[in-house]
């Protein structure tokens, strides 16, 4: 069932959103060589225990991970990209982050994702991370009332398919509000003019993510990290947004 939000609980997301793009960008500031990701899962459990927020991860227990979820940000390096389970991991030049935050603020939700290279960026991996990022915007373009689920959908496709990259449509984006997770499914491809019709007050999270070389994935041994099956970098970029009357909403915008 979609639950449409009212403008003042829009407000209210978009409250837990800026908390939440601060955070990914405090944790952008401070992922550089030689730090540990278990550092920045500290730095983020020290910023939601401040703010009185709630991690939508921690004893998070869905259907694909291993026993709930102990930390409160997803961190994945290189050939992972979702889910990633914070571990004892120095940080190396070169490296490809992605850091995926989802927090509550007074019983309403919001969900972001960022991905940078640490320190000296590769030519392949930057051109990666800025597909998802014209990605997102593509499909956060298409997300007008009026227009379909499959509009949005198939914005972000358009974008890897430019970019000669595969997708993968098993992980997506999804609606959320009172919860991280709720209806629709938001997928990564999809066919224009198709779906569930956007309407003022849908929330969604919508969250292009790529692997440069498959669309295959596979499940790490820690039971959460989502890797790309032949071992290619990967990327991914989140927003919240929500659908008004005048067009689509940013909630965790980082300007």
């Amino acid at each position: 069932m979609v639950e449409l939000k009212t403008p003042e609980e829009i407000e209210r997301m978009r409250v837990t959103g800026r908390f939440v793009a601060d955070v990914l960008a405090g944790v952008r500031e401070r992922a550089l060589v030689g730090v540990n990701l278990l550092e920045l899962e500290a730095y983020v459990r020290e910023r939601i225990r401040e703010r009185g927020a709630v991690s939508c991860y921690w004893d998070y227990s869905p259907s694909f991970g291993r026993g709930p979820f102990r930390n409160t940000v997803c961190l994945a390096v290189n050939d992972a990209v979702l889910h990633g389970l914070p571990h004892d991991y120095v940080l190396r030049d070169g490296d490809l982050l992605t850091a995926d935050l989802a927090v509550t603020i007074d019983g309403w939700s919001a969900d972001s994702a960022i991905s940078f290279t640490v320190g000296t960026g590769s030519a392949d991996d930057l051109r990666l991370v800025r597909a998802t990022e014209e990605a997102l915007a593509a499909g956060i373009a298409a997300a007008q009332p009026g227009n379909r689920l499959g509009d949005i959908s198939a914005a972000i496709a358009d974008v890897a398919r430019g970019y000669g990259y595969p997708i993968n449509t098993e992980y997506g984006g999804h609606g959320i509000g009172r919860t991280m997770h709720e209806d629709p499914h938001v997928a990564n491809n999809g066919r224009a003019g198709r779906g569930f019709l956007l309407r003022p007050g849908l929330t969604i999270a919508i969250e292009p993510w790529f692997a440069a070389g498959t669309d295959k994935v596979y499940t790490d041994a820690d039971g959460w990290t989502i890797r790309s099956a032949d071992g290619s970098r990967c990327a991914h970029s989140e927003h919240t947004i929500a659908v008004t009357a005048d067009g689509p909403s940013v909630l965790t915008s980082r300007n």
